[in-house]
């Protein structure tokens, strides 16, 4: 079921939008070389527990996953691009990282995520990264009253094929509110003027991700990473995002902070 939030109620979801944005700015500035992806699901559950949030990944588990989740981060490194689950390694000169964390505040959901690379980069990763971020910066500007869920596909597969991608939609951007994953599905390529109308009060993850050579993923032995079928590498960029009357606000936007 599809909900549309109030004014009042897209307000009380702002706190659980600004701690999603530090805590993801947090733990980007302190992964580093080295730092062990366990550990970074420990700071996370630190900083969840001092404000007094609720994870939304820890006991989750859908029809997909092999188990709960278990941790309260999802940490996808190199080849891996989804639902990573943290496990005891310690990053390398020039992985590249994703973060992916939800959490809930007084009952409201927020739900972000950040791709970047620890040490030296290659170009090609960086230009990934830069391209979800800038599908991301399109589906947003699409997010508003009197468009469709398909404009803002449409806006993401856009900026992805003109940069050479292929998009994989079995898994995309969703609605947010009280539960983490809620209608509608918004897939990461679709046709402009299809779909459920864009109304006020509508709450929507938006989460382009791409692979550099393919759009198959195959599950970990985990049961819950995904990775690229064919080794290739994966970014994903994600922001939670209420649409308006005034325009979409981005509930986890991190530029305040002074950050992308």
């Amino acid at each position: 079921m599809i909900e549309l939030r109030t004014p009042a109620e897209i307000e009380a979801m702002k706190p659980a939008g600004r701690f999603v944005a530090e805590t993801l700015a947090t733990l980007r500035d302190d992964t580093k070389v080295g730092t062990n992806l366990l550990a970074i699901d420990r700071r996370a559950h630190e900083l969840i527990r001092r404000a007094g949030a609720e994870s939304c990944y820890i006991d989750y588990h859908p029809s997909f996953g092999a188990r709960p989740f278990g941790k309260v981060i999802c940490t996808s490194v190199n080849d891996a691009v989804l639902h990573g689950l943290p496990f005891d390694y310690a990053l390398r000169d020039g992985d590249l990282v994703s973060l992916d964390f939800a959490v809930s505040i007084d009952g409201w959901v927020a739900d972000s995520a950040v791709s970047f690379v620890v040490g030296t980069p290659r170009d090609e990763d960086l230009s990934l990264i830069a391209t979800t971020e800038r599908a991301l910066d399109a589906a947003i500007a699409a997010a508003t009253v009197g468009n469709r869920i398909g404009d803002i596909s449409a806006a993401i597969a856009e900026v992805a094929h003109g940069d050479g991608y292929s998009i994989n939609t079995d898994f995309g951007g969703h609605g947010v509110g009280r539960e983490m994953h809620g209608d509608p599905h918004v897939a990461n390529d679709g046709k402009a003027g299809r779909g459920y109308p864009l109304r006020a009060g509508l709450v929507l993850a938006l989460e382009p991700w791409f692979l550099q050579t393919t759009d198959e993923l195959v599950t970990d032995p985990d049961g819950w990473t995904l990775r690229s079928a064919d080794g290739s590498r994966g970014a994903h960029s994600e922001h939670t995002v209420a649409i308006t009357e005034g325009g979409p606000i981005v509930l986890t936007d991190r530029s305040w902070l002074g950050v992308n």
